[in-house]
């Protein structure tokens, strides 16, 4: 399950190593509690951990990014694999994961 710290300033959160179709409703649903108990401000989310996923995690990432927007937040999603970058490019959703972010993890 994806850990997670609230604070006045916004919210941080880690990816669990695996987030797949099995572990999606549980990880969204830790994610959303973090995202709803923290200040205004910048979600971080942390991805490094993130081993094993499918196309769930695209979809737990972008319901993540649309609860920040909901809540007047940002999301910045930090440390995504390389994998997972080119799985969301080809589903044509990349920038939208990378928004806030420099540059693309390698």
């Amino acid at each position: 399950m994806a850990g997670a710290v609230a604070t006045a300033a916004g919210a941080a959160a880690a990816l669990p190593a695996t987030l797949t179709h099995r572990e999606a409703t549980a990880t969204l649903a830790s994610l959303a509690a973090a995202f709803g108990s923290a200040g205004p401000g910048e979600v971080r989310l942390d991805a490094s951990a993130l081993r094993q996923f499918d196309t769930s995690a695209i979809a737990v990432l972008l319901e993540c990014r649309r609860l920040a927007q909901q809540r007047g937040r940002t999301l910045r999603i930090d440390g995504l694999p390389a994998p997972l970058l080119e799985l969301a490019r080809l589903y044509g959703v990349e920038e939208l994961l990378t928004a806030g972010r420099a540059a693309s993890a390698t």
